[in-house]
């Protein structure tokens, strides 16, 4: 038997509450954040809510130990991707176990972590700790990562100012010190109208928009040439990538609207504005000119809809160095994938990723978490208490 069967029982069942609650992005994740408060009433664990300005969602932050500066943030969203569309083969809300596999919508994007947090609250409080272990559920981390940064601001301002911070996206409990950034954009052009047969009578959005798109995707072509000298992310250089162009009404008339939405995922050592800035550039001095050359009619604007920030490495960090230790590792790894790690990591907090589960399991139907990685992060739990000792 496991040394510590009890514990990983817990994380199991308290998996099976979590994925019981349907937390897709788009909709409230208040029912599933008061079971979790209850829970921590039950444990005796002080925490507080941090919602979101509709009212619909929250945040939460629960404290074990004492309330002084020095202790280190366990990190994990609450929302979920879509099941829409996708052919499952059991209720996604529903947890099944099927041999070694826990199957169900968040078992491993991330609700296999926020379990294993909250399945360790008797350790943590049995070890009698120094510095505190904070457990922060967040929301909207799927879409836009912003659902952390009320909480993440009142660090050092209402809450002691943690040493460390780990995100625990799944990494098969490796420990991941870098990933890019994420910034989408939604770029409108607005043309006039006319015949085909008289395109000076006119101004077409579509041309104007494909042009950007070919100004994009060679943006893209220049930064895969600049590379990446680290040689630690795949692919190895910042991307660009133009996903969706609407507009037009028919053959035979000049577009008057034509919409395009794209990303940039940059190194975490390139500015996040970098692409958009390029961008606009562009628009000034080229697209706008070549779309108004025959009036003034048309214009182009473009909405910055998310930017999530890279992180980078931080070699040496407290969080790197409690990590290692924990998940008895000696090197780090890149991911593929944006976290909040480089939200934690912007406001100063020294931040790394580890957590249960493949990240190749995330977003498929049919998702699932090997159950001897929630017992590895068991481990890593108890590793984690001493070293805070």
């Amino acid at each position: 038997m496991p040394p510590d069967s009890a514990t990983l029982d817990s994380v199991i069942a308290l998996l099976d509450r979590l994925v019981s609650f349907d937390t897709e992005s788009a909709k409230t994740n208040l029912p599933l954040i008061h079971a979790v408060a209850d829970h921590c009433r039950m444990q005796d664990v002080p925490f507080r809510l941090a919602p979101n300005a509709a009212g619909d969602k929250a945040a939460l932050i629960a404290t074990i130990g004492p309330m002084v500066d020095g202790g280190i943030v366990l990190s994990g969203h609450t929302d979920v991707v879509p099941v829409k569309g996708q052919a499952w083969t059991s209720d996604p809300f529903t947890m099944r176990r099927d041999g070694t596999r826990l199957f169900g919508r968040g078992t491993c994007d991330m609700k296999g972590f926020d379990a294993l947090a909250l399945a360790m609250i008797p350790a943590f409080k049995a070890a009698r700790l120094s510095v505190p272990i904070h457990i922060v559920l967040s929301y909207d981390e799927e879409v836009t990562c912003l659902g952390s940064e009320d909480i993440i601001r009142q660090f050092g301002n209402g809450l002691p100012m943690p040493r460390a911070v780990i995100v625990g996206e799944p990494t098969m409990m490796q420990v991941a010190d870098s990933h890019k950034s994420v910034c989408t954009y939604a770029t409108h052009v607005e043309g006039h109208e006319a015949h085909s047969a008289k395109p000076a009578l006119g101004a077409d959005a579509i041309a104007a928009a494909v042009d950007i798109a070919c100004e994009l995707m060679r943006l893209g072509d220049r930064f895969e040439q600049e590379g990446d000298r680290t040689g630690r992310f795949d692919p190895a250089f910042s991307t660009v990538h133009v996903g969706l162009i609407n507009g037009g009404t028919a053959r035979n008339i000049l577009a008057k609207q034509c919409d395009l939405l794209w990303e940039f995922r940059g190194l975490p050592s390139v500015p996040l504005d970098t692409a958009y800035r390029h961008l606009e550039r562009y628009v000034a001095e080229k697209a706008l000119p070549i779309l108004n050359r025959y009036s003034d009619k048309g214009t182009i604007s473009t909405t910055v809809e998310v930017e999530v920030p890279g992180l980078e490495p931080d070699a040496g960090s407290a969080a790197e160095v409690l990590a290692l230790r924990a998940a008895q590792a000696n090197h780090t790894i890149s991911v593929s994938y944006a976290t909040e790690g480089g939200r934690f990591q912007g406001a100063g907090l020294p931040t790394v990723i580890c957590g249960p589960g493949s990240i190749d399991q995330a977003h498929q139907p049919d998702e699932f978490i090997e159950i001897s990685q929630l017992s590895e992060g068991v481990a890593f739990m108890h590793r984690l208490i001493d070293g805070l000792r």
